[in-house]
């Protein structure tokens, strides 16, 4: 993300969210995907709304499968789910987690 680099609070966050692997392989049953980080667009960009993506489904797929999120937003989103939807199910993942191994 262009812009302010991000806290060690939200580099930590960033790398709990990496390690999860990629969201979209994990839908599809592929649970150790390598992931990069991707950053949500809703207004304003932040360091705390990232999705774990792999290569393929972040920048290096196509308009078919496996659909990359850049350039093709609506049809990733068709074929995957709102980054909403995502981001909504990564942080589940990280209370989850959370829950598991803080307490």
């Amino acid at each position: 993300m262009k812009g302010k680099p991000p806290t060690k609070k939200e580099l930590a966050h960033m790398n709990k969210v990496r390690e999860l692997g990629c969201i979209v392989c994990r839908n599809n049953g592929y649970l150790s995907s390598p992931a990069e980080i991707h950053h949500i667009i809703d207004g304003k960009r932040s360091h705390m709304k990232v999705l774990p993506l792999c290569s393929y489904h972040h920048r290096n797929g196509s308009h078919r499968h496996p659909i990359s999120r850049h350039p093709n937003k609506k049809r990733f989103e068709e074929a995957y789910g709102t980054e909403a939807e995502l981001l909504k199910q990564v942080e589940e993942l990280l209370e989850r987690d959370d829950d598991f191994f803080i307490k």
